[in-house]
């Protein structure tokens, strides 16, 4: 197994119904709640900061077809090209609305921490990945992070080739994702997952 899809994507991009999405299409996803529930990675993910392009990302990625949400989405530039087959998924969603539900949900993880001993991995991984290497130690200023949130999903549609992208905002649903990656549409309805009260709940399990 070796990644297929590539979300490069932001947290708070409708990227937990995504991860969801994608398995319910037969592609196991990788989404921060992994690293929750494998604590090992957050090594791994810090280890990626200082290796740069001689990190193997199979020893994080091996058993998953897709990646979203971050720490993932933080190596976007590393995994397309560690991964020239994969396709490219940006989900987006409004800066405004984005910059409300970062601030309700994973702001306070992010920038203050966990408050609990077992986190100090996730923690330490959050602030060197996501907090410095990701938001230039900056993570919270409203104006600052929808810049940056502007500038990086520019980034995106500028770099990865238009054959290899799919940009899909919140909302979209299954047709396009599904004619993206040729295959066919579910029954079932798209899902709508983790509203802005659920995330530090997850955190915290």
């Amino acid at each position: 197994m070796t990644l297929q899809v590539i979300g490069a994507g932001w947290a708070r991009t409708g990227t937990t119904s995504m991860k969801q999405a994608l398995e319910t299409l037969g592609l196991p996803c990788h989404h921060m709640h992994e690293v929750f529930d494998h604590p090992e990675q957050a090594d791994l993910f810090r280890e990626a900061v200082k290796a740069g392009p001689d990190f193997e990302w199979e020893r994080i990625y091996a058993g998953y077809s897709a990646t979203v949400d971050w720490p993932g989405s933080v190596f976007w530039r590393e995994l397309v090209a560690a991964y020239p087959e994969a396709k490219v998924l940006l989900t987006l969603r409004d800066p405004e609305r984005w910059f409300t539900s970062y601030h309700a949900t994973v702001y306070r993880p992010i920038a203050l921490g966990l408050d609990d001993p077992s986190a100090e991995k996730w923690n330490a991984m959050a602030q060197e990945v996501v907090v410095q290497r990701l938001l230039a130690g900056e993570p919270h200023d409203r104006e600052r992070l929808i810049a940056a949130f502007e500038r990086h999903n520019e980034e995106v549609r500028t770099t990865v080739p238009a054959d290899r992208l799919l940009v899909h905002h919140v909302g979209d649903g299954w047709e396009p994702l599904c004619a993206f990656l040729d295959l066919p549409v579910p029954a079932e309805p798209y899902p709508h997952l983790n509203d802005s009260g659920s995330w530090g709940k997850r955190a915290a399990e």
